[in-house]
């Protein structure tokens, strides 16, 4: 049967894009007629010569056929040298050798030494093959009872008459000289028997093998276009084999016949029950014009699928065909499936892997595509593994690698190439190589996991591979099911994976929402590949319930992002959209609507059910009348344009290929209704349908788009030019239809050419500042593709025409113009010429020749019929130079002289006056410039005031989803802010690991308060232990008592008091001000964890939304790139006061999907004329990540933006060659500088991309601040432009800060009052119960000075943990600190501390600005601090039970989310290196001798296994 495919064209998108990554190839001086693979060398032939290579290609041996000659005489002379045409090639392993056959003067064979070519073992004069090149000819290796022979078919036809024996169509020849008959016999016991037929017709054999004890052979015949299989048993000799002829049809496929077979390749292993043979074919309808002219179709050709007897069939017989009718009727063998169909398919191997079957199908346009087939010869999306650049058609064999089994062997034409089968290396993560949907990869869970192929993975290692669904889209799937009584909801989640391999592998889930656990305890345990949790149908409000499941797959950690909604509530007209949110939410759709129930497990995907349903609109159906152009390179086309009726409503063009695996789409402009414009995206070379996508999700109409090869550049003409530009300049090359324009290197823009005729021509551009020969490189531009030509132009300075003479030739005027000798060859049609008159009036003058001679050339011109015709001067334009030329000047006469005399002297009078008059006007001109300068400072001054009371909160709060920091990583940057290796080590993700005997040790030892006290102790008397290093072991001691909280708080309560009790305390005001002890690093780190839910919950928030209104509002005005200064900050120190006038842009931006050509829909993007291109980028990202709330999947650095002008796209650099340079400052490119237009395009794309030249960043550079300037010149004086030169004075731009301080307000005060704030009258737990504690202490140290204790609050809470948090907010959340971002958020750091200070003072001008900023705001906030202080005292105590109840529950909330191990490892080597001093510490303190013994245990433990860990 015919099955649904999957089309061929679109599933590159999943493969890889750079054709020639992981390949190998050799290319020979002539085509290759055949090769074969060894265990150890490939072997190719071609016209004249046999190759010998290893397997990489690395190491070739060249065998040369002599004395090559290509006679066709009937009867050839004698003794005259004949060529020798290899047509059999047999690589004998069994014999370690290679059996080489061919045509000469009337057949010859040679026998060579298989691992060395250019050895002859045997050589001899017989016909084993076909003696005419053209005459089809097969031979194989085949084993019968015990000997090897070859089973050697032929057809002769054309054969000289000194070789008229045509021989039998099929015979067994020997392999070795020891069998009877000696080598290459076809004799028998006492006879020759052979296959013959009955028609001496042009039989084509096309394949032949063994599988098991029988012998297949596969060829076309003539008559009624027929495919047979010939089928022998091996018998125990020759004679008998043969007898066992039996003969079958094959029909390909259905109604749709295909009558040829063009390549074939038997299935290896066991297709199925009763060890049946699996073959696979490529058959042809012979119309290369039909996009499915070809099929790949599967057979069983087993010997049970009844087989007609020997001497019965029409066409074939063994031995006398007299002798028996011919009159039988060989029956019809049937595809069991056709699993591919294709225009052009010439080549296939099969490969078995697991359950799969694996297709490598050649094509004729050059492509090599793998295919998946399943069990039930169900094809998976097909994928591109190499694709030409021309249409060289792939040779009807190929070959796996019989070594590794990794690679294909494949000949083009000239050339052979051995393909990796897949690149699994590539894919770094499980979830990477799931994705890659290839089913010669999966994760190798062993100790350096990786993305493997199966036999690289060795056991027990667990191979985690897709599974046998084929047709998954996502890793995970998800449904949700409610149960009879409505009471409970089930959700399943399942992993569509197989596992391979002996080794145990942990799977588990956790289904959270809102960081608590969803899931009831009647929930059953997970087994892979699905686990369920079971939850109260109440838990699930109306407006759904976000979910996440953290899955766990051995060592890899996935997590999916849920989104559950009622199913019921899921109503509407029966709509795709509709259909989609409902089965999203992992619902069912069945009879139009959404439901509970359960989906099967073999149900459709989501694309394929709702693609079925009704839209539920009424839209015109569109009717596509053409597409212009239809026919393209597989790069694709930018600006198709497509003519219709009805397109109003079309939003997409899609692509489609014929067999409906995957699609492409391209969005739409210009609509007309009739007409609309769009990109058509890359593909694979082939046909493919196009139809318009409405607003419903339909796809009407239709039209077919044909990609063909890619265009070539191999010259161009001439290959010179001038620096002004506009040569004509031919290109020379193949395909040049499809460019759609030219690239120099020096020139950024895209260069429109011409195509008439086959002929592609343009015209070059300016090339400033030469005065000698460069080179440019010329690429051409297809779709989004660059590709270079294989010659440059080089650029000449401009031609220099000297002068002119002008003689009367008759009724002609005849010009001979002077320039000097050049390289340029200009020719005379490239020059105009026009004689120009008094009166200004222009006549051409025509061009005859050019005359050349040493050092000066003359050019030749004549303007016609003009008797009275006088020229005063010429004009000449070559390209875009135009000169204008005087003529050439006789001797001075002294009449001449005399005449000048007085003329002289007028002019230095003449001169005298203007120069007075000059300065009369440059002193005017100074009075009025000094006039511009107060009018400037005056607006400056104004503007100001004018934005200070004009300033709206106008930022956007809408920014998508807030990217907080998992837990995890939120307290390892307070634990360990400067990063370094213990951090790494102490959050590595190792799961529930049991610590060793040493660390259990350790850990039983910490957990002693006498002892635990005793080793800060002792630690912090050390003079050598520094801040540093008490602050990493506060950090250790939090890691590894993380899961013991309440003990972990009641040491740090000890350690406190101790701390409060020290003589050097005597001020107690001073307390808690710094870090300078274990115990204050350990408070700040307490407290991070205690208010980590609080800050999630209520602060988060706030504080997110101030550092997204914060970058707003800076991005409103410039920001300087090299010194990072902006107009609009809190901080003076950060303030751009040198910044020039600057204008608001709205551009419209486009992103390149995947590397196809194809955009998205325009985005708006808010930009100024002044940002540099990598500010764009900047704010093409962050407008991306807010309008979806996701960020933009490619790095900035790895973007690469271009601006759509007249149609084209003209590429966007920080610098090149166009940057203005200031001494030796290179200014970085704005938007102004390529003068991009308010509304302009601007497209997105990848720098992987190989269009684009490669650049990193320049920041990148140590120098950067030094070579490269932006808004702030280097040295002012000495800038031409005047605009820049604008005298600026920073204290008329301090009114910015207020500005800015004015539209983020409303957003600092929120923070502020949120942090403060004690909603339903109650702090958070760890704060109440800790400024008790800090109450108590006050009260039993006597202390009465109330300050005292707000003091130690005040440095306890805000300053050792709010600060910190305000000042880096990317502790918190997933983003970068800007500089100009963490000088505003330290002035708002700083007036958040100063509402917390007791101190008054009064401030004056000459304060700093950022002290000044918030002076009126702070005596209100002291005041409500104050308030918050109170409400915090007066809320009721909090139970001690029920505190420790809740650090239980933050201990066990985080568990094992960091590696105790490694924490404790670290901590004993503070305990090694003061061993003694700890010892000593103990004694002071009177410690239990049974302490000590532990601590002397632990020591032995760690020495004895020298320190190991997990």
């Amino acid at each position: 049967m015919i099955y649904e495919m999957r089309a061929v064209f679109w599933g590159v998108l999943l493969a890889c894009v750079d054709w020639s990554r992981g390949q190998e190839n050799h290319t020979f001086d002539g085509d290759v007629r055949d090769f074969a693979i060894g265990d150890s060398s490939v072997y190719v032939v071609t016209d004249d010569r046999l190759f010998q290579l290893n397997h990489d290609f690395t190491k070739i041996i060249k065998r040369d056929n002599s004395n090559v000659v290509y006679p066709n005489q009937e009867v050839p002379p004698p003794n005259e040298t004949y060529p020798f045409k290899v047509n059999i090639l047999l690589p004998f392993i069994k014999n370690k050798t290679l059996i080489t056959c061919g045509t000469t003067k009337c057949g010859y064979c040679e026998i060579l030494d298989l691992n060395e070519i250019s050895k002859s073992v045997h050589s001899e004069d017989i016909e084993v093959g076909s003696l005419d090149p053209g005459d089809s000819t097969i031979g194989f290796i085949v084993d019968v009872g015990k000997n090897s022979y070859i089973m050697a078919g032929r057809l002769q036809s054309g054969v000289p008459n000194a070789c008229v024996n045509s021989g039998p169509l099929l015979v067994l020849r020997n392999t070795l000289d020891v069998q009877k008959g000696g080598i290459f016999s076809d004799s028998d016991e006492n006879a020759t028997p052979y296959i013959d037929a009955r028609q001496k017709e042009k039989f084509q054999f096309v394949d032949g093998f063994q599988s098991n004890s029988h012998i297949y052979v596969f060829l076309n015949v003539p008559k009624e276009r027929q495919v047979r299989l010939i089928w022998f048993k091996s018998e125990n000799n020759k004679a008998n084999t043969l007898k066992s002829l039996k003969v079958a049809t094959l029909k390909c496929c259905g109604n749709m016949e295909r009558r040829q077979l063009l390549s074939s390749s038997v299935i290896p292993g066991s297709g199925g029950l009763h060890g049946q043979v699996l073959w696979a074919g490529v058959f042809t309808a012979g119309n290369t014009s039909d996009p499915i002219n070809t099929m790949l179709a599967i057979y069983n050709i087993s010997h049970s699928t009844g087989l007609q007897l020997i001497n019965d069939d029409p066409d074939f017989c063994y031995e006398d065909c007299a002798k028996s009718s011919g009159l039988g009727n060989p029956p019809d063998l049937q595809p069991e499936a056709v699993v591919f169909q294709y225009s052009s398919m010439t080549s296939v191997l099969a490969v078995r892997h697991n359950s799969w079957l694996v297709f490598f199908i050649g094509t004729g346009d050059g492509q090599l595509i793998k295919l998946a087939v399943d069990k039930a010869y169900k094809p998976a999306c097909p994928r591109v593994l190499y694709k030409s650049d021309d249409d060289r058609r792939v040779f009807p064999k190929m070959h796996l690698d019989p070594v590794d089994r990794k690679h294909v062997y494949m000949a083009l034409k000239n050339q052979m190439m051995r393909v990796p089968v897949a690149q699994c290396s590539e894919h770094k993560s499980l979830k990477g190589c799931w994705s890659a949907q290839d089913h010669f990869c999966g994760w190798c869970e062993s100790e350096n996991s990786r993305c493997s192929f199966q036999d690289d993975c060795l056991q027990p290692s667990a191979w985690i591979s897709i599974s046998e669904d084929s047709q998954q889209q996502n890793m995970v799937s998800y449904q949700v099911e409610k149960s009879s009584s409505g009471e409970k909801i089930t959700l399943t989640v399942k992993v569509h994976l197989n596992v391979h391999g002996t080794g145990s592998l942990t799977f588990a889930c956790i289904f959270l929402t809102r960081s608590v656990s969803l899931c009831d305890r009647t929930s059953p345990s997970p087994a892979l590949p699905r686990c369920s949790c079971l939850f109260s149908s109440d838990q699930l409000p109306a407006e759904g319930l976000d979910v996440t499941v953290e899955i766990r797959v051995g060592k890899q950690n996935l997590t999916e992002k849920l989104m559950l909604t009622n199913c019921s509530d899921v109503t509407g007209p029966p709509t795709s959209a509709l259909c989609s949110q409902c089965m999203t939410a992992g619902c069912s759709w069945s009879n139009d609507a959404c439901s509970w129930t359960p989906r099967s497990a073999k149900s459709d995907p989501i694309q394929d059910v709702c693609r079925l349903s009704q839209s539920g609109m009424n839209y015109s159906e569109p009717v596509i009348v053409s597409i212009v152009p239809s026919v393209v390179s597989f790069h694709g086309r930018n600006h198709a344009l497509m003519t219709g009726k009805n397109l109003h409503h079309v939003t997409r063009v899609r692509f489609q290929g014929h067999m409906d695996c995957s699609f492409k789409e391209s969005p739409v402009w210009n609509n007309t209704g009739s007409s609309l414009t769009f990109h058509i995206p890359s593909g694979d070379k082939g046909s493919v349908i196009v139809c318009a996508v409405l607003p419903d999700g339909r796809c009407l109409g239709k039209a077919t788009v044909t990609y063909g090869s890619s265009p070539s550049c191999t010259g161009l003409t001439p290959s010179t030019t001038w620096a002004s530009g506009k040569r004509k300049i031919k290109v020379q090359g193949s395909q040049l239809e499809f460019v759609e324009g030219v690239v120099h290197d020096h020139a950024p823009q895209t260069i429109l050419t011409n195509y008439s005729s086959g002929s592609l021509w343009y015209h070059t551009p300016l090339f400033e500042h030469i005065n000698q020969p460069v080179t440019s490189t010329v690429s051409l531009r297809v779709a989004n593709q660059t590709l270079a030509c294989s010659s440059q132009l080089t650029y000449h300075p401009d031609p220099e025409f000297t002068s002119y003479t002008a003689i009367k030739t008759g009724n002609d005027l005849r010009v001979t113009i002077e320039k000097r000798a050049d390289e340029l060859n200009i020719a005379t049609e490239e020059i105009l010429v026009f004689g120009v008159q008094e009166e200004n009036q222009d006549v051409e003058c025509i061009m005859e020749t050019i005359e050349k001679s040493n050092g000066t050339d003359s050019v030749i011109c004549e303007i016609k019929n003009t008797p009275n015709f006088n020229i005063n001067s010429v004009t000449i334009r070559v390209g875009n130079l135009m000169k204008n030329l005087l003529p050439k000047q006789a001797a001075l006469s002294p009449l001449l002289i005399l005449v000048l005399i007085p003329i002289i002297i007028g002019v230095i009078v003449g001169a005298v006056w203007y120069s007075y008059i000059k300065q009369r006007k440059m002193a005017a001109q100074m009075n009025k410039q000094l006039e511009l300068l107060e009018c400037d400072i005056r607006n400056d001054i104004r503007q100001g005031f004018v934005d200070m009371q004009t300033e709206k909160c106008d930022l956007i709060e809408n920014v998508g989803a807030i990217p907080f920091l998992d837990y995890k990583h939120f307290a390892s940057r307070i634990f360990f802010p400067d990063g370094g290796p213990v951090m790494t080590s102490c959050i590595k993700d190792i799961g529930q690991v049991q610590l060793d005997e040493s660390c259990q040790a350790l850990s039983r030892l910490i957990r002693d308060q006498v002892f635990l006290t005793s080793f800060v102790h002792a630690l912090e008397e050390q003079k050598n232990f520094n801040v540093k290093e008490k602050c990493a072991v506060a950090s250790l001691l939090t890691v590894s008592l993380h899961g013991d909280l309440p003990y972990l708080t009641q040491v740090m309560e000890e350690l406190l008091r101790a701390l409060m009790d020290q003589p050097s305390n005597s001020q107690p005001k001073l307390m808690l001000r710094r870090t300078e002890s274990i115990v204050e690093k350990l408070l700040t780190n307490w407290m991070s964890i205690c208010l980590y839910g609080f800050l999630r919950e209520s602060v988060g928030q706030p504080l997110f939304l101030l550092v997204c209104a914060l970058t707003q509002q800076m991005s409103k005005g410039p920001v300087d790139s090299v010194t990072e200064k902006a107009l609009y900050t809190l901080n003076e120190d950060w303030l751009l006061w040198q910044a020039q006038d600057f204008s608001p842009m709205r551009l419209q931006v486009l992103f390149a999907v995947g590397t196809d050509g194809e955009v998205s829909e325009p985005l708006e993007v808010s930009a100024l004329d002044c940002d540099t291109v990598e500010q764009v980028k900047e704010k093409i990202l962050m407008a991306f990540l807010t309008k979806f709330g996701f960020p933009y999947n490619t790095p900035l650095q790895q973007m690469h933006i271009e601006y759509e002008k007249d149609g084209r796209f003209v590429p966007l650099n920080e610098v090149d060659a166009s940057s203005g340079v200031l001494g030796e400052v290179t200014m970085l490119n704005t938007l102004k500088h390529y003068k991009v237009p308010d509304g302009a395009s601007i497209k997105v794309l990848s720098k992987t991309h190989p269009i684009l030249s490669p650049q990193s960043s320049l920041k990148d550079d140590q120098n950067y601040s030094t070579k490269y300037f932006h808004l702030i010149d280097p040295d002012i004086g000495q800038r031409k432009n005047p605009e820049r030169k604008k005298l600026k004075l920073k204290e008329v731009y301090l009114t910015k800060l207020l500005s800015t301080k004015v539209a983020v307000h409303s957003f600092v005060e929120n923070l502020f009052r949120t942090i403060w704030g004690t909603p339903n009258l109650k702090a958070p737990p760890a704060i109440k119960y800790f400024f008790d504690f800090l109450d108590a202490q006050g009260e039993s140290k006597r202390i009465s000075d109330p300050d005292v204790l707000h003091i130690w609050k005040t440095n306890s809470l805000p300053l050792r943990f709010w600060v910190n948090i305000l000042k880096n907010p990317q502790f918190v959340f997933d983003m970068e600190k800007t500089p100009p971002l963490d000088g505003c958020l330290s002035v708002i750091a700083q007036a958040f501390m100063d509402s917390f200070s007791l101190a008054e003072k009064q401030l004056g001008k000459h304060d700093p600005t950022n002290k000044l900023l918030y002076a009126k705001d702070i005596s209100k906030y002291k005041q409500e601090v104050r308030a918050y202080y109170k409400q915090v005292r007066d809320q009721p105590p909090i139970n001690s039970s029920e505190f420790k109840e809740f650090l239980h529950e933050e201990s066990k909330k985080h568990e094992h989310e960091f590696n105790e191990s490694a924490a404790l490892w670290e901590l004993y080597k503070y305990m090694q290196r003061y061993f003694d001093e700890i010892k000593l510490k103990l004694d002071q303190n009177g410690a239990p001798v049974e302490l000590k013994e532990q601590l002397q245990h632990v020591k032995s433990l760690f020495d004895s296994l020298n320190c190991s860990r997990n």
